[in-house]
Parts: C-alpha cells; structure tokens; sequence
C-alpha cells in the first residue's frame, strides 16, 4: 500500500516556474514506477512524465518536453516535478501516481495509488 500527497501548486504568471512535490507512505516506495498527470477543467486525464524505479529512466509528454524535469529521491520518499517557463495551456489539476508497471508508464489506468492532486494555474 502506498499513500501519495503532493504539493507545491499554485497560481502563477506565464513563463514562471514551480516545483511539484509527491510524499510517498510505505517501505516499499521505491519498487514503484511514479508519474505525474494532469487533468484541466473539461478534459481528459492526460499524461505529463514519468520516472521508472530506479530513476534510470524518464518519459515526457511531448507537450512540456524541455520545459519540466521529474525527478526522485528513494531516500525520501519523494518525486519531484520541476516546471519551468509555464503556459497557460499548463493550467490544470496535477496528480502523482505509484504502480509496479513497465514503461513506458504513460497510460493512467495502469497505475494502482494516486494522490488527492494540487492544482496548478498558470494566467497569461
């Protein structure tokens, strides 16, 4: 079982950057894929990154490729989203989410544990 809270979102103007945090519960943290979804008013769940186990491998929608950077920290407990110069278009509700799946870990209904989201709002 794995509990996942995230933080760090906000209101912020385009062309700022943010950094989203997940804590992780449970000592088995780091069997786990992680990655970060994002879902806007209206519109579906979509995939922003993702970090295998080990942190050897990293996956990023093509919509903030070069603009965000995940990162992990087994130590911890913790992953990281590091999003810099934001869009509006960025603007939506972001999720962390655990599973035991292959890569390349883009498909939300893979994964087993979410977190409750922090929203992210990016005015132009």
């Amino acid at each position: 079982q794995v509990q996942l809270a995230e933080s760090g979102g906000g209101l912020v103007q385009a062309g700022d950057s943010l950094r989203l945090s997940c804590a992780a519960s449970g000592r088995t943290f780091s069997s786990y894929s992680m990655g970060w979804f994002r879902q806007a008013p209206g519109k579906e769940r979509e995939f922003v990154s993702a970090i295998t186990w080990s942190g050897s491998s990293t996956y990023y929608a093509e919509s903030v490729k070069g603009r965000f950077t995940i990162s992990r920290d087994n130590a911890k407990n913790m992953v990281y989203l590091q999003m810099n110069s934001l869009k509006a278009e960025d603007t939506a509700v972001y999720y962390c989410a655990a599973g035991v799946i292959p890569p390349p870990l883009t498909n939300w209904r893979s994964y087993d544990y979410w977190g409750q989201g922090t929203r992210v709002t990016v005015s132009s």
